[in-house]
């Protein structure tokens, strides 16, 4: 069972839900999530590569954020909103790592607009072109490739 359940509302934005015996641990870290990530696939794919740097004690690219303060490392992730005290939650790498795969299934399983243009691959599936993509800009193969795409 995931810890929180992305879905894409009537209006087409993300929503989540949190089961209700867990919500007021969950909710603030379902909140981030929203708002930070949206439906950009790449910023999901940068906090996957984030939690395997930190999991693997390698350095920790800074999350920059114009809402939050975020750090991500060995212990986890720990975030406060700047606008409002009451978001803020600290969370394993466990619950983060276990959180960002949900949202990259979640993200990935949203079909694309039939007939929409898009610059970079074109001919791959949304979910492997932004992969493709994430590789040109770091350099370097994500480190999710062949356990979760």
């Amino acid at each position: 069972m995931p810890l929180i359940r992305f879905f894409l509302a009537d209006s087409g934005g993300v929503r989540f839900d949190v089961d209700p015996a867990r919500y007021d641990r969950y909710r603030p870290l379902g909140a981030w999530a929203m708002s930070e990530i949206g439906k950009h696939a790449g910023v999901v794919l940068d906090g996957l590569a984030m939690v395997d740097d930190a999991a693997a004690g390698r350095p920790v690219e800074p999350w920059t954020s114009a809402s939050y303060d975020v750090v991500i490392d060995a212990s986890g992730i720990r975030f406060r909103n700047h606008f409002a005290d009451s978001e803020q939650g600290a969370y394993s790498l466990d619950e983060l790592r276990q959180v960002l795969e949900d949202y990259w299934r979640f993200l990935a399983a949203i079909p694309e607009t039939p007939g929409a243009f898009r610059e970079y691959s074109p001919e791959l599936p949304l979910p492997e072109a932004e992969v493709l993509l994430w590789e040109k800009v770091w350099g370097r193969a994500h480190p999710y490739r062949g356990r979760l795409f």
